[in-house]
């Protein structure tokens, strides 16, 4: 089970942090709920907006969960402010874009199926990805066929090392 951090806040009143966290199970639509948990500093630096990380859910009670960082063997994808912060850049092209979630309420930002083609500098040719990754509202114009966006990448894959980066992209509009 993975779950996204969303936010992150030092407990004012009771101990331990507050996470907004968005959580993605096999076989339940993914939901967002708060956990407050004690956190050692070494794994706090793995818990920040944005980063993915591993949690135990109480099959009694969806809300109740425990967040832990994953060891090495457990880690898949990279989360997508790692990608941001330390990948490579490049130009992708919007091949296709579907929704996941078909009960999509419009208060939070939609979570999308992105088919893109990535072209970068230092890589011989183009090569085709699959995203599945949140489209804040305000660029939700810029997933349409043909548009460009800024992305950014670790190595060439199918898409489990590659991040839109939505503030690049809107920033060219």
């Amino acid at each position: 089970m993975v779950t996204s951090a969303a936010e992150y806040e030092p407990g004012a009143n009771a101990p331990g942090h507050v996470f907004w966290v968005r959580v993605q199970a096999d076989g339940v639509l993914p939901y967002e709920t708060r956990v407050r948990q004690r956190v050692g500093a070494d794994d706090l630096e793995w818990m920040q907006p944005g980063d993915v990380v591993c949690c135990r859910v109480d099959p009694g009670d969806r809300d109740r969960l425990v967040l832990y960082v994953p060891d090495a063997a457990e880690a898949g994808r990279a989360s997508i402010s790692k990608i941001l912060s330390d990948g490579r850049r490049a130009d992708a092209t919007v091949l296709a874009a579907a929704p996941v979630a078909a009960d999509y309420s419009g208060r939070d930002d939609p979570v999308l199926r992105l088919d893109l083609e990535l072209h970068a500098w230092d890589e011989p040719k183009p090569w085709r990805v699959r995203l599945v990754q949140s489209v804040p509202l305000t660029a939700i114009g810029l997933v349409d066929l043909g548009q460009h966006l800024e992305a950014a990448f670790f190595t060439v894959d199918r898409g489990e090392s590659v991040a839109v980066d939505w503030s690049a992209s809107l920033s060219e509009r």
